[in-house]
């Protein structure tokens, strides 16, 4: 497909991007630490508590120094980290990084089933979890290859007294800790000294090399380890730098807000840009306090929001938000669910900011699309290929499509990912023999180039951006021993884009309701558990007995 889409760049915005001299995240770290150091890198939005560049390097070094020479872990090993937006976080992730272990996100609300299948799935050995999840990882550490386990408190990087007295709370006041039991585990403060007391190698990182399994469904379903190596990030975060450096004005402070769970690839490679440019990134570890988030805001003149739709959409429609000082936003980007009209027009009124569209996927690091930032309307288009990045419109046979006809959006790029952990099978499936990743994603593009969702050729169901595979769903309530079949579809909602809505046949008529969301508080996060379970006689089927969801789509 001719790179039609070139001629709406904006002024400035290149065609490729330098992918030769990429470097390794490391590398970006300690760039950003010789050129910003006493700038603040992070902050907790709750607290006020920051880092800078410099005590950002010291601390990673201290985690990086305690599992090289304390733990002696080889160089490749994965370690999982499974906390929210604390800034526990970037102090873990940049150690890993630089003693060259891998690193697996983990959704802090996951179940023990699911929690168990990521460990195992990805031969994690190690892992560094927040005491609030500590229980879930207790109860299944025994059936994984977890040898090492660091546990940190919420408070942890708090100063002296504030540390005390918040960890006190949350364990013995609030008790929000459950209680767990975790032989041989370590105290985060404990691995620190350790860690200041022990040998730092410096280790050389190439592009080529490993850096994260970022877990998704992937195109096909199935919980799967996207293999995104260091080239595969630094080529987003050179796209995403690529993009904004004509509008940003470097003189002045750059602030970002993330509120989008830094385990989430979305959220993390927008931090990572950010990093970069030396900016500050103001962490917000439970947006859904709307109230509390405000409070948050009302602190910063913060220049860049990525967030989801429902995100922006509870803002706009909370008392106090439209009383804020806007005057530093340049941009707000929506990503891992559509953006909704509305919400985007009333986001603009309220802010005189436009809400941008992007559109990605873990599989790419994970930006494909952007709306360029000279936009001053929303389209619902889902904007413009990035630099160095190639899209072609293919139809069920893999042929190239003209312009302005839907059909399969497949991309290609410098951040596609090396291919799925110990699954060549799942690679072979989703990229073809050209080098293309294969999305899934119905999409049409414009004669200038802009793209446009228009369906998606996957079940995936998308919940407040996390996506929501059915067949994961269907085997859970297959558990139960009442269940006779059952099949799970996406329903609109208002607060989440889609909820999930159960069909259900039962095996044993005394099976209700209560019973069956019950199973699924046990077996499932929040936010793939059924909005609406309906019990019907049967399920339509095909003539091979496939289960017809487009038709339960329809009457739900």
């Amino acid at each position: 497909m001719q790179k039609i889409w070139l001629a709406s760049y904006p002024p400035g915005v290149p065609a490729e991007i330098d992918v030769a001299g990429l470097g390794s995240l490391v590398d970006l770290f300690e760039d950003g630490v010789a050129r910003h150091g006493p700038k603040t890198a992070f902050v907790s939005g709750a607290t006020g508590v920051g880092l800078s560049y410099t005590q950002l390097d010291t601390l990673s070094r201290q985690v990086a120094a305690y599992f090289q020479s304390v733990l002696k872990l080889p160089r490749g090993s994965r370690v999982a980290l499974m906390m929210p937006n604390l800034l526990q976080y970037p102090v873990c992730l940049f150690g890993l990084l630089r003693a060259g272990y891998v690193v697996v996100n983990v959704n802090p609300m996951y179940t023990a089933r699911e929690l168990e299948h990521q460990l195992k799935d990805a031969g994690a050995e190690a892992m560094i979890v927040v005491d609030l999840f500590a229980h879930t990882l207790a109860r299944v550490i025994a059936n994984t290859g977890v040898r090492h386990v660091v546990v940190t408190g919420v408070a942890d990087l708090m100063p002296p007294i504030k540390r005390q007295l918040g960890n006190f709370l949350a364990r013995h006041v609030k008790r929000v800790v459950p209680p767990y039991q975790l032989e041989g585990k370590v105290d985060f403060g404990a691995m620190l000294r350790a860690g200041a007391a022990a040998q730092f190698q410096r280790v050389a990182m190439g592009p080529q090399d490993l850096a994260f399994l970022q877990y998704t469904g992937g195109t096909t379903g199935g919980a799967k380890g996207a293999m995104l190596s260091h080239g595969n990030v630094m080529a987003n975060v050179a796209q995403g730098r690529a993009w904004i450096d004509p509008f940003l004005e470097l003189d002045e402070p750059l602030v970002s807000i993330t509120a989008i769970p830094l385990y989430h690839v979305f959220a993390l490679g927008t931090c990572l840009g950010f990093f970069g440019l030396g900016g500050t990134n103001v962490l917000v570890a439970d947006p859904r306090n709307l109230a509390a988030f405000v409070k948050i805001l009302s602190r910063y003149r913060f220049n860049s929001m990525p967030a989801v739709n429902t995100l922006f959409n509870g803002l706009i429609n909370e008392p106090g938000f439209a009383a804020l000082d806007f005057s530093g936003l340049r941009f707000a980007l929506g990503g891992g669910a559509a953006v909704q009209r509305p919400v985007a027009e009333r986001w603009q009124q309220l802010t005189g900011a436009p809400l941008l569209e992007g559109y990605g996927l873990t599989e790419c690091s994970p930006t494909v699309t952007c709306t360029p930032l000279d936009q001053t309307a929303f389209s619902g288009s889902i904007g413009l290929p990035m630099p160095s990045t190639e899209v072609s419109i293919r139809d069920d046979e893999g042929q190239e499509l003209p312009t302005g006809q839907a059909g399969e959006l497949c991309v290609r790029g410098p951040q596609v990912m090396q291919g799925y952990w110990r699954r060549p099978d799942e690679t072979a499936r989703v990229m073809t023999a050209d080098g293309f990743l294969r999305t899934g994603d119905v999409a049409v593009m414009d004669e200038r180039g802009f793209l446009r969702i228009v369906d998606r050729l996957k079940d995936m169901i998308l919940v407040s951006g996390f996506n929501v595979y059915p067949n994961e769903i269907e085997e859970v309530v297959m558990m139960h021993p009442d269940v006779l079949e059952v099949a799970a579809v996406g329903k609109p909602s208002d607060t989440t884009g889609e909820a999930v809505r159960l069909f259900v046949v039962k095996k044993t008529p005394t099976l209700d309701e209560a019973a069956l969301r019950a199973h699924c508080r046990e077996h499932l996060t929040a936010y793939k558990r059924p909005q609406q379970i309906d019990f019907i006689d049967s399920l339509p089927k095909s003539n091979v007995g496939k289960i017809l969801r487009r038709e339960l789509r329809e009457r739900a």
